[in-house]
């Protein structure tokens, strides 16, 4: 289960920084579902061609923030995705709807999936330093 994990030594973003984001990114939008479960570190890590304590601290991570659980005999498992704090039960489609939205409008614009995930980041850094 590597769908769509990569790593790119050449990027300044930590490995086991890309790897959480891909990973969390996944449980987000639904493609790893509650109850999955991911490869083990030194699985992922092979097929990935980085040390096991990489994959280790990413997986610490996502358990930090709930995402994921390590369970002795069943491995690790996605718990589910982060809840969105509406107030709403359509809070989460809500959020979706508009995030398909900006996907649709930056592709029909040329923009590159990097670049709007780089735009993104700098959009959400300058919004919390007001």
């Amino acid at each position: 289960m590597t769908a769509g994990i990569t790593v790119d030594l050449a990027d300044p973003v930590p490995p086991y920084e890309q790897i959480r984001r891909q990973l969390s990114s996944l449980i987000a939008v639904g493609i790893l579902e509650p109850g999955s479960r991911l490869p083990t570190v030194r699985s992922l890590a092979a097929d990935l061609g980085i040390a096991a304590g990489t994959v280790a601290r990413a997986y610490k991570e996502l358990e930090q923030s709930g995402l994921i659980e390590s369970r002795r005999r069943n491995g690790t498992i996605v718990v589910g995705p982060p809840r969105v704090q509406h107030g709403t039960a359509g809070g989460d489609a809500a959020v979706m709807a508009a995030v398909d939205g900006l996907i649709r409008t930056a592709r029909d614009a040329g923009v590159g999936d990097e670049t709007l995930i780089d735009l993104l980041r700098g959009r959400l850094a300058s919004k919390l330093d007001s």
